[in-house]
């Protein structure tokens, strides 16, 4: 599961910190780049759902929230990686008024949907280093204030028969993010992944990942082409021209290779991982089993306010851009990290152009898992899993790891 802190270059080199920082020094703290037209539409259903999730209710004299009550009066969200346009959907939730906690990489404000305060506060902790790059799965049993994170299905098989099993309530990514990129001017007939492992090029990728276990196994890359010794340091793919290719996210590294990385500074070519067979849910908000009971009332009225904030966040990014790079501004340098306008802008063009985040094909619904996919991802993970020496539940079934119950079926991306 180390193949989530691919998606960017944290803390690697001095060099490539350096490099970074001086492209986000020139950047302003608010977003100017207006959304595309295709994401500025929302449904009437949308609409609808978002008024209703977000009524308030008279008592004692004063406005409650529609989440007072319900759920903990700071809903705390764990994510697995710094601040990022792939998180705007979360941060997008966070009103005005926040705080950071710059030494653990925290941010904390009123959760505001439909531009209502709902009576409980929202706290969204950065993954990766500020977290010692524990899986969210281990720090939702670590800390109770957690009561969910993002958690990809594969890593969810991966856990499911340790004493850290989760439930996903939502699918954040209809798409991973995450990809294999490579130079299109060295390697002008590589169309995919395939193309890679024909030619024999060198694959740098984080040690341990499952899929690539599994595009080994299968036969579209071979064993001793992968290099698993990649720590998400761009030196190596600059050093060696782009003889090697290397994992990446397709929302991100493609704009910091040609905009921010100056010794690169040109285009990079690049297939998803989903697209070659490996279809894991990325960022899905999960929780502990038991919480779905617990929590059920919460939920049902917070999983709808997520899914018309990823609506509302894909139309218009301002606000939860504002935030992230206040919250970079404030606790990224300390953590290795830096992020600008530029790269958030494309993360979100890239995330409505390649329909990363988007509805489910067989449902139509934003944020609805379907259970045949998960099942096809279940036999392929858990002879990968078994083989890194991982125990996955006997008989495991897409039930025990994803549900939809919490899902507003009206809501959907246009």
């Amino acid at each position: 599961m180390q193949h989530r802190r691919s998606s960017k270059l944290l803390a690697v080199t001095m060099a490539s910190v350096l490099v970074l920082a001086a492209c986000g020094d020139d950047e302003t703290t608010e977003s100017t780049t207006a959304p595309t037209e295709a994401a500025t539409e929302t449904t009437a259903a949308a609409t609808e759902t978002t008024a209703a999730a977000t009524e308030t209710t008279a008592g004692g004299g004063e406005a409650t929230g529609a989440l007072a009550g319900i759920c903990p009066e700071t809903i705390v969200l764990q994510t697995d990686w710094m601040p990022e346009a792939e998180h705007g959907y979360l941060y997008n939730l966070i009103g005005d008024g926040y705080e950071m906690d710059a030494d653990k990489a925290y941010v904390t404000g009123p959760l505001v949907a439909g531009g209502v305060d709902q009576g409980v506060k929202i706290q969204i902790r950065s993954g990766g280093l500020p977290q010692q790059f524990t899986p969210v799965t281990q720090l939702l049993y670590n800390d109770s204030d957690i009561l969910a994170g993002f958690v990809y299905t594969d890593e969810a098989i991966q856990f499911s028969g340790s004493e850290f099993p989760t439930v996903a309530v939502m699918s954040g990514f209809e798409k991973n993010p995450q990809m294999i990129m490579w130079d299109p001017a060295t390697y002008p007939d590589v169309k995919g992944i395939a193309d890679l492992g024909t030619n024999n090029v060198t694959v740098r990728y984080f040690g341990g990942a499952a899929y690539m276990d599994f595009l080994t196994a299968t036969g579209v890359l071979s064993p001793d082409q992968v290099d698993g010794s990649y720590t998400g340091d761009p030196a190596l793919f600059i050093a060696d021209e782009g003889k090697a290719a290397q994992q990446g996210f397709g929302s991100a590294e493609p704009y910091l290779y040609e905009n921010e990385l100056t010794d690169w500074g040109k285009p990079v070519a690049y297939e998803y991982i989903n697209d070659i067979g490996w279809k894991n849910y990325a960022q899905s908000i999960a929780t502990k089993p038991e919480n779905i009971e617990k929590y059920a009332d919460c939920f049902t009225a917070l999983v709808p306010m997520i899914q018309q904030s990823t609506v509302d966040y894909l139309t218009d990014p301002t606000h939860g851009t504002k935030v992230i790079i206040d919250a970079t501004s404030s606790f990224g340098e300390a953590f290795g990290w830096t992020y600008t306008e530029g790269a958030a802008q494309f993360g979100v063009d890239t995330i409505i152009k390649d329909g990363l985040q988007a509805n489910d094909p067989a449902s139509g619904v934003l944020g609805q898992f379907d259970e045949t996919r998960v099942a096809d991802l279940i036999e392929k993970a858990i002879p990968v899993y078994v083989a890194q020496g991982a125990t996955p539940k006997d008989g495991l079934t897409p039930a025990d790891i994803v549900t939809n119950q919490f899902i507003d079926p009206s809501i959907k991306l246009p």
